[in-house]
């Protein structure tokens, strides 16, 4: 993906160009050689690192990202519903509402996860005094802990028990997995009791380890949460929800007379 220039100035890009014949994709012509034998997760991976994934790789991002696509009632399928019923027929309004609720709070933590993963490496301590000191800032002070505990599966995450099977029938496993379960284990030890690695929690490790930069996470989440929007916006049409998340709203939040 890296190319050379001479005599050029200024911006450049380096992702694609056409002509009246062809479309060239970072040096690869779109129909000759991508359309009918890349996948779209090859191709997700190819922008997001500049190389083609090889099979465990491919394999790995293929789990995250299904396994991020659907969650059920959750903030990102109610807004995408509820701006589908506000302007009907516009679809492309109603998926980019629902995916503006992506961020570090749903759906795309494994960012905040990877990044302390990236920060634990970086500051040299060894891995279990890292984890040790880790877990007391974090549970001492009360702050959220990104990839761990989840509102509804407990006491495990079933995505992330799969997940981590996945790398292992895959042989990938490397240092940002083992300081996530170093973590997880100092966790556990710091509160008496466990609080599991949720699936954002192993993604953000996973990424890691086949090669996804952090900058591209998030964005992989997104990714990966449009396409599940996608029945959302399809049931949404045929059994509207909208209308009665509406009523519910209006019957149970009541007006309050006390001022503002």
């Amino acid at each position: 993906m890296t190319t050379t220039l001479t005599g050029t100035t200024g911006p450049v890009t380096r992702i694609a160009k056409s002509d009246a014949t062809s479309i060239t994709i970072a040096g690869h012509d779109l129909c000759e050689e991508l359309m009918g034998k890349r996948t779209f997760t090859e191709m997700t991976y190819f922008f997001a690192t500049g190389r083609f994934p090889d099979p465990a790789e491919q394999i790995m991002l293929d789990a995250c990202l299904v396994s991020l696509m659907e969650h059920g009632w959750t903030l990102t399928s109610i807004i995408t519903r509820l701006t589908a019923a506000s302007v009907p027929g516009e679809t492309q309004a109603a998926l980019a509402a629902g995916l503006l609720s992506v961020g570090p709070k749903y759906a795309g933590t494994m960012e905040g996860c990877a990044a302390l993963l990236l920060a634990g490496e970086a500051s040299g301590q060894p891995l279990v005094e890292w984890a040790t000191a880790t877990a007391t800032d974090y549970l001492d002070n009360q702050k959220p802990l990104p990839g761990f505990g989840h509102r509804v599966h407990k006491p495990v995450d079933p995505r992330a028990q799969r997940l981590l099977e996945i790398a292992q029938e895959q042989h990938i496993t490397g240092p940002y997995l083992q300081r996530l379960l170093a973590l997880e284990a100092a966790v556990e030890k710091h509160r008496g009791k466990p609080l599991p690695v949720n699936a954002t929690g192993v993604i953000g490790a996973l990424f890691l380890e086949i090669g996804i930069p952090l900058s591209a996470s998030r964005a992989l989440a997104t990714v990966s949460r449009a396409g599940g929007l996608v029945s959302h916006l399809v049931e949404e049409e045929r059994d509207p929800a909208a209308q009665t998340i509406w009523k519910l709203v209006r019957e149970h939040i009541p007006y309050s007379d006390e001022e503002l």
